[in-house]
């Protein structure tokens, strides 16, 4: 596979095609600016898990002209070889290369912590991102100048610890870019004005990067070839930054899209389609000589090697599918595909974790960021385990326990595995989730776990089983509201009309603008529905995160998709439904099919009546608290790993 050939970048051989994207660590950073041991534990199984190029997370070269919070990472003293030495030893140690990522800082786009800290910079004065109230100061010629000569320090540093390449991060609106692009820099000194004098901030830095660590350092500059915004970048300019950056003796390119005010496509999430942004990496790759590397949801096996065998690309980035499974690597290269724990692109545990204050994990894979601590390690005492629902967290519970040794049996009163996700993975743009059902219920019959289907579970069924342990995940089911008129045969929940258990006709309302509704709602208008939704919230999706919501509210408006907030759901007729706006104002919405997507109900009773029958019981997912996936998986992983 050309996935698995080697390849250059500068003068540094690469073992293979593959590299980890850069990513925010959250709590894996300790005070001072350093890497935590559990920060280079989760690099580390990267690294032993086959990725031939790990590129590190957003690492500060000065904290002098914009102060980072206690716990970012930075590399601005000689007292940073240590760990950054740790750190490459590590890698080395499994055959991968590292680069750290450099940045100047976050300028305008400063988190709101950072705002009240110290305020925010940018090239020209202009209103911070997250509170427009707040406005960026322009840095003065004589900080930039300053900033540039961080970076010579910053890059002698990274040699003296081994590092072997740095990655300057150009993207997503951070200073650098907001410095490259016209829309943000309005200066008149030499670092404003036409493109070339907006490219003299990171043409500096280049050439100091070289002149501290030598001039055959290698050196990968990530940059978004087009911004998605109006007066942002657009395509033919980030072709000629292409060119430039190879002119000024940047090794490699990894080319990316969006920014901050389009931060679903820097974040792509599960309604944007695999491979996204591979045309950005192929159009740079026709005007420069250097390696370009590719991103944008490359996790798929096929589409990565694909990529590669075109000659879209040199390299390929994988992000968050390196968080679900860090093994991907080594799976593909033997062929084990059934065997890689995919990334749902729900951001539930990276990004929302991140902005949370945690630190960086998955949803899927909760050993993430805990590599060492997590560990699954065999039992002490085998014990006989029942679980009772085949949802994601049963199906993980039972997982875990299998590869722990303990004897499992699965009962599931329907007729397949998957709960809650089997709907969830019908829309096209949620095929990711159909996937995470294959991935556990093949885990678990490897692990020779016994699976009963249209098996009910009873407390006297239970008890003549006699088991150490039951795992009570019996899930949920859709809520009914008490209005006139839910009997209707026009009427059908979400799930019921994913499943396809009822049609819909040329029209429809769907009550509840939470995420179910939502996609629901995509799903129905792609289908050539007219769809309107009703929310009594003054917003949709509320508990979604932002790349995820942008982009789904995005489509809803591109499908003509009626959104109508602060609106209350009174009735359904023989015709539709009556509604009334927050002025209680009553109105009539016609429609041929009501869906309803207004929250699940704890399946919960089996657990009421085993409480002191069982010596242990566990309730883990929706039938606690209908919540999300992320929740189902972390119970059952995290409870399973210690019976």
């Amino acid at each position: 596979m050309k996935l698995f050939e080697p390849g250059k970048i500068g003068k540094l051989t690469i073992k293979n095609r593959i590299v980890m994207a850069p990513m925010g660590l959250g709590g894996l950073e300790e005070s001072y600016g350093e890497l935590s041991q559990r920060g280079i534990d989760y690099y580390a199984a990267r690294a032993k898990g086959g990725v031939g190029l790990i590129i590190t997370g957003f690492t500060r070269a000065s904290r002098e002209i914009e102060p980072p919070l206690d716990d970012k990472l930075v590399v601005d003293s000689m007292m940073h070889v240590a760990w950054l030495n740790r750190l490459a030893e590590t890698a080395h140690d499994y055959g991968a290369k590292i680069a750290v990522q450099l940045s100047a800082g976050v300028g305008r786009v400063a988190s709101s912590s950072l705002l009240k800290m110290a305020g925010a910079v940018a090239p020209s004065a202009s209103p911070a991102f997250w509170d427009p109230t707040i406005t960026a100061r322009e840095l003065d010629t004589d900080e930039v100048e300053r900033l540039v000569q961080a970076f010579e320090f910053s890059a002698e540093i990274l040699k003296i610890a081994g590092i072997d390449a740095v990655e300057l991060h150009g993207h997503e609106g951070y200073l650098f870019d907001q410095f490259m692009t016209a829309l943000w820099n309005k200066r008149t000194d030499k670092y404003g004005g036409d493109l070339d004098g907006r490219l003299t901030f990171c043409r500096e830095v280049i050439a100091a990067i070289k002149r501290g660590a030598g001039p055959d350092f290698p050196v990968i500059y990530r940059f978004g070839l087009k911004h998605y915004i109006e007066g942002g970048r657009e395509v033919a300019e980030g072709l000629e930054i292409a060119r430039r950056l190879e002119a000024v003796g940047v090794d490699a390119l990894e080319v990316d899209a969006g920014c901050y005010e389009t931060w679903y496509w820097a974040h792509p999430p599960t309604t944007l389609e695999p491979g996204c942004m591979v045309d950005m990496a192929t159009m740079a790759k026709a005007v420069v000589n250097i390696p370009v590397i590719a991103v944008g949801k490359l996790g798929y096996p096929e589409l990565a090697e694909s990529v590669l065998q075109n000659e879209k690309a040199d390299f390929v980035c994988l992000g968050r599918a390196l968080l679900a499974d860090p093994e991907w690597p080594n799976k593909v290269k033997k062929e084990r595909l059934e065997d890689i724990r995919p990334c749902i692109g729900c951001h539930e545990g990276c990004l929302k974790r991140i902005f949370d204050g945690k630190y960086i994990s998955c949803a899927v894979n909760p050993a993430t960021g805990m590599e060492r601590e997590f560990t699954i390690k065999p039992a002490e005492q085998k014990k006989s385990v029942l679980v009772v629902g085949g949802g994601p967290g049963g199906m993980e519970a039972a997982r875990v326990a299998a590869l722990r040794g303990h004897q499992v049996t699965l009962w599931e009163k329907g007729n397949a595995l998957g709960g809650n996700l089997i709907p969830a993975s019908i829309p096209d743009f949620k095929q990711d989730y159909g996937s995470l059902v294959n991935f556990l219920a093949t885990q678990i019959r490897k692990l020779g776990v016994t699976i009963e289907l249209r098996k009910e579970a009873t407390p006297e069924l239970i008890r003549m089983m006699k088991p150490d342990v039951v795992f009570i995940a019996t899930g949920s089911t859709p809520i009914i509201p008490e209005v006139p008129g839910t009997t209707k045969e026009a009427v059908v929940t979400a799930v019921d009309l994913l499943m396809g258990r009822q049609g819909t006709g040329e029209s429809a309302v769907v009550i509840g603008g939470g995420l179910v509704g939502c996609e629901t709602a995509l799903h129905l208008a792609q289908k050539g529905k007219n769809v309107t939704i009703v929310e009594m919230l003054d917003s949709v999706m509320p508990d979604v995160p932002p790349a995820n919501s942008m982009h789904l509210l995005e489509l809803l408006i591109d499908m003509d998709v009626q959104i109508l907030t602060e609106t209350k759901f009174l009735e359904i007729t023989d015709n539709g439904i009556t509604i009334a706006d927050k002025y209680g104002k009553r109105s009539t919405l016609e429609a041929d099919t009501i869906v309803l997507a207004m929250g699940l109900k704890s399946n919960e009773g089996l657990l009421d009546a085993l409480r002191d029958k069982v010596p242990e019981v566990y309730a883990i997912g929706d039938c606690v608290e209908p919540r999300k996936v992320i929740n189902a998986i972390w119970e059952g992983f995290r409870i399973a790993r210690l019976i």
